[in-house]
């Protein structure tokens, strides 16, 4: 081989490399998580009306880990990929009843620089993505006395066989999700729909979103209104209202606490409005203070002796938030709740409780 044409095979070595280098470049996975757990004093948190110590589950983020990953297909479409599952720090055991490997994600798509992003798999709901990213203070929080509110519809924020879209114009963000039923001969049979519409204009922000679910022919229906706005790049409010009206039973069972007394039958036309208001406020760089209070009134509702009525039940929160690096914090919480009427099936001694927490949490 003379010396032209190894300079010949060598050049072509170095595209090809340098090809595959590129190849690879467009590609990414990344595994991330997230680990969180306090130790929390609770108040009447039985029958009896004894107070209780555990460790548990943190109080805005539960832990998980994942992997997301995206291909590069060229003129701005990429594959999209999410596994992400939630664990029991605590425990170690998976934080399901269904023994699901990737409770909270497990979806593919394709995602356009310009027209959006199309996921197919199991998902979060569009109300469950704003709620918990932008509108809600305490992002949903994990507590029974932070997430009451949306215990009720807890069953609903993640949907299997779905398939969603989400896009961004301008200052106008919009998602929207359908999911698959399954049931032979009936395409609206178990099936979920839902949408959500935000638009930001400078400091403020809004949101509007429906969603209806069919259970075994019976309907399931919410709507919700929400807003933030930032005073100044570290203090902002929230504020919003959330209407359901339940004709499966579940919202009754779902907003107990563990060790409620057991319901005599679930009302067949459950409603709910709930509304919040709260603050944040980034004190300084590694402080951070949020107050939140929620308020509910629910109608038509399954009481202890039998019958149906209403009730009112209300929380405060005051959580302090210290980053000790980029990926670490520690926290404490305090919260009260109170609960009438209808609300008196949710706890487990009388119809109060105060909570007191310290916390630690690490993202990677």
């Amino acid at each position: 081989m003379n010396h032209r044409a190894v300079a010949i095979h060598a050049c072509a070595a170095t595209i090809v490399m340098a090809a595959g280098s590129n190849a690879y470049a467009q590609s990414s996975v990344t595994l991330y998580g997230l680990v969180d757990t306090s130790i929390r004093y609770l108040t009447n948190a039985d029958s009896h009306n004894d107070s209780q110590v555990t460790m548990g589950e943190g109080v805005e983020t539960p832990s998980r880990f994942g992997l997301k990953g995206s291909e590069d297909l060229g003129d701005g479409l990429s594959a999209v990929f999410r596994l992400e599952n939630q664990f029991q720090l605590w425990s170690g055991k998976l934080d399901n009843t269904a023994d699901r490997v990737f409770q909270r994600s497990a979806y593919v798509g394709l995602s356009s620089n310009r027209y959006g992003t199309l996921t197919l798999g199991r998902q979060q709901s569009p109300f469950f993505d704003m709620m918990g990213s932008i509108y809600d203070p305490l992002t949903v929080g994990d507590y029974w006395q932070d997430s009451w509110v949306y215990n009720g519809i807890s069953h609903y924020l993640t949907i299997n066989s779905a398939v969603k879209y989400s896009g961004t114009f301008a200052g106008l963000h919009v998602e929207g999700m359908y999911g698959f039923g399954g049931v032979p001969g009936s395409v609206g049979a178990d099936s979920m729909y839902g949408f959500t519409a935000s638009y930001a204009l400078g400091a403020l922000s809004a949101d509007v979103g429906f969603q209806q679910n069919d259970v075994s022919g019976k309907k399931f229906d919410m709507v919700n209104v929400s807003t933030v706005y930032a005073f100044t790049p570290a203090v902002k409010v929230l504020a919003g209202w959330l209407h359901s009206q339940d004709n499966t039973g579940m919202t009754d069972a779902n907003m107990q606490q563990a060790g409620a007394p057991t319901l005599r039958f679930l009302s067949p036309n459950r409603i709910d409005d709930s509304f919040y208001v709260g603050s944040s406020w980034r004190v300084t760089p590694p402080l951070a203070l949020t107050l939140v209070g929620y308020y509910g009134h629910a109608r038509n509702a399954a009481k202890l002796d039998g019958t149906l009525g209403v009730g009112t039940n209300y929380s405060a929160t005051l959580l302090a938030e210290y980053s000790l690096s980029k990926r670490t914090e520690v926290y404490g919480t305090v919260d009260f709740t109170r609960g009438t009427g209808a609300y008196l099936a949710d706890y487990p001694g009388r119809n109060n409780q105060t909570g007191v927490a310290i916390g630690l949490r690490n993202t990677f």
